[in-house]
């Protein structure tokens, strides 16, 4: 006779990954992780006063104004504060603005393995939903180290890595921003499940966002992805469902992935690394303690060959106008993405801090790379056009090898004299084992604030984010953000 006994339900890695997350408490952080969220809110708190007088930050914040029925003046009555304007509206389109701003000047967090991310494209999503609740510091606090853990691992355990087969990391995001999310939503593993597979499910972004000529884009996928985690997690709750198996099921990434090949060999993922020693305890080492910070805002692989040239240029007293060229030799895939023909002729704000040459030759002629070497004026000042023909992009095949571990680079610098002086960087300032310090987070978040919403506002927010694990209400965090 045949067995009519019911088939036990197949695990998939979304029910794991929902298990880990639904069970992580705040007393299980480590103190370290939690001074590394306070650090990297201080970071991309800057970030996202600076963001804030972006252009496209402007245009997202009228075309939400304008959706929401608001006349000029008017603030709206919502729910969640959006920084610096305090534009009120509904968790989900605060997470969007606020998560933009953040990345908006390209000048926030980085980590880089197999794949490039930025986890602090996330945190805006869990801070929406802390104001949204009522909730405390050390919820928002709980629900950003488990975005980097999980935004982290999925950066690393493809191999080799979703950006080599053309697809951008918003597509990894997708997954992460709903755990954040649910988390601060407290919601049930089930429920986290179904939200990762409604999230994931609408959210793949191809690699054409940061290739060639860039566009607003490139700052809004990711941010968009966080979006669709907040909203998919606060649907999870409500009961809606998503399919589960978005990971390594029917029709799923592995199975999308697994059709392309790189080098010869199909596309996979290390199911094993994504779950491995995933942090339960104050003991254990959490992914957010080796992410790094941006001390210049610019695309990550061009940090190290611009320090490179910067010491090489002070260390040997070099003057701009004896330089005849600057050989400039990285792994392949930053000469790709940063020393294509149309990065030689940047026309936005977008292209020039993806640009290698514009970042060196702007660097060169006045000895610093700020958001103010990205104005308008100063990307299309024709002047710069013969020094960043001077630039020579290279790949090198032994750095390849080096990296992701490193990221060396090495500068050449040719005088019109006929002397050349090479400097070699493999670890630029703000990797972690090269840490900003607190202080010199606190340079940048002044540099971008102070302008924006005034010092003594930027001094009362810099205390509140340094000291928001005591905080009872992030209402109180996020009212600091608001331009007076």
């Amino acid at each position: 006779m045949a067995s009519h006994a019911p088939t036990a339900a197949k695990r998939y890695l979304s029910h794991d990954l929902a298990d880990w997350a639904c069970g992580l408490e705040y007393q299980h952080l480590s103190p370290k992780a939690i001074e590394a969220a306070r650090l990297f809110w201080y970071d991309s708190m800057g970030c996202g006063l600076g963001g804030s007088q972006q252009e496209d930050a402007h245009i997202l914040l009228a075309h939400y104004r304008e959706m929401a029925g608001l006349k000029a003046g008017e603030k709206g009555t919502g729910p969640c504060t959006c920084f610096v304007t305090g534009f009120k509206t509904n968790p989900v389109d605060a997470a969007f603005l606020n998560n933009h701003m953040i990345r908006a000047m390209d000048y926030n967090d980085i980590y880089w393995k197999a794949d490039p991310c930025h986890p602090s494209d996330i945190i805006a999503g869990p801070l929406a939903l802390c104001e949204y609740l009522g909730l405390s510091g050390k919820d928002l606090i709980l629900a950003t180290v488990i975005a980097y853990e999980v935004e982290q691992r999925l950066c690393e355990f493809g191999i080799p890595g979703i950006r080599e087969y053309g697809w951008h990391h918003a597509t990894l995001t997708a997954f992460a921003a709903p755990i954040a999310a649910g988390r601060v939503l407290n919601l049930t593993p089930e429920q986290m499940v179904q939200a990762i597979g409604i999230s994931a499910s609408r959210t793949f972004t191809p690699g054409a966002v940061t290739a060639g000529k860039l566009t607003n884009m490139k700052n809004t996928v990711d941010p968009w992805a966080t979006r669709m985690g907040v909203e998919s997690a606060l649907l999870a709750k409500r009961g809606f469902s998503g399919p589960e198996h978005m990971i390594d099921g029917k029709e799923g990434l592995y199975a999308v992935f697994g059709h392309v090949h790189y080098k010869g060999a199909p596309a996979r993922f290390d199911s094993a690394m994504l779950m491995k020693d995933l942090p339960r305890a104050s003991a254990d080492h959490y992914r957010i303690l080796d992410c790094g910070m941006k001390s210049f805002p610019i695309e990550a692989l061009s940090h190290a060959p611009l320090t490179a040239m910067m010491k090489c240029v002070k260390e040997n007293a070099i003057k701009p106008a004896d330089v005849a060229e600057i050989k400039v030799e990285v792994i392949a895939r930053a000469a790709d993405i940063l020393g294509d023909p149309h990065k030689y002729r940047p026309d936005s704000k977008e292209t020039a801090d993806h640009s290698l040459p514009y970042c060196m030759a702007v660097g060169l002629i006045d000895g610093m790379v700020t958001p103010l070497q990205f104005k308008e004026e100063r990307v299309l000042d024709k002047s710069l056009i013969p020094v960043m023909d001077k630039v020579k992009v290279v790949a090198n095949d032994e750095f390849e090898k080096l990296f992701p571990k490193f990221q060396p680079s090495q500068v050449t610098i040719t005088t019109t004299g006929g002397r050349s002086f090479t400097k070699r960087v493999d670890v630029p300032r703000g990797d972690p084992r090269d840490p900003m310090t607190a202080d010199e987070i606190g340079v940048k978040f002044h540099a971008l604030g102070d302008a924006v919403i005034g010092k003594g506002a930027c001094d009362k927010l810099a205390a509140a984010v340094l000291g928001m694990e005591t905080m009872g209400n992030v209402r109180e965090l996020t009212a600091l953000t608001v331009k007076g």
